[in-house]
């Protein structure tokens, strides 16, 4: 079964990455990779920002709509989703886990197991755990760049 293990550490504590996590809103404004979260194909969105398991979050990227259903929250620890729909894998399943590191900020640990469908499937050994590694490390830069926005100490 293809899969991919990709990781990236942040300045931002375990907290605000966390925050940043759950709000399937959250996710275009610190994902290169994502266009938008199309809510009309969403599900159980939390209207603050702390979606909750059995969430379903519908993100656009390009013309291509993907939709994740979380499975787990281990608040502060781990996140945990699956494919809801998805053209171009299927049994697709995701964990995030996030640990404090000895300096105060998070280490971003994102792995992942599918199968492959027909067609495009084949490329996605190729691409996805690219497109995750850029994913951790966007979230772990968003996350300490809006840190230092709220840390008032110069």
């Amino acid at each position: 079964m293809p899969h991919y293990r990709v990781s990236s550490t942040s300045t931002a504590p375990v907290t605000r990455v966390w925050s940043l996590l759950i709000d399937g809103r959250s996710w275009p404004r610190w994902s290169s990779g994502l266009d938008e979260l199309i809510e009309e194909r969403s599900s159980g969105l939390d209207p603050h920002g702390r979606d909750g398991v059995g969430a379903v979050r519908a993100f656009r990227t390009g013309r291509v709509v993907t939709g994740e259903r979380l499975t787990e929250l281990v608040r502060h620890r781990r996140l945990s989703y699956e494919d809801a729909f998805n053209f171009a894998l299927k049994d697709y399943r995701a964990v995030v886990e996030l640990k404090p590191t000895a300096t105060g900020g998070t280490t971003i640990t994102w792995h992942g197991t599918w199968r492959m469908r027909p067609g495009i499937g084949w490329l996605m050994p190729f691409i996805l755990p690219r497109v995750m590694q850029r994913m951790a490390e966007d979230l772990a830069g968003y996350a300490a760049d809006a840190s230092e926005a709220l840390d008032p100490t110069p």
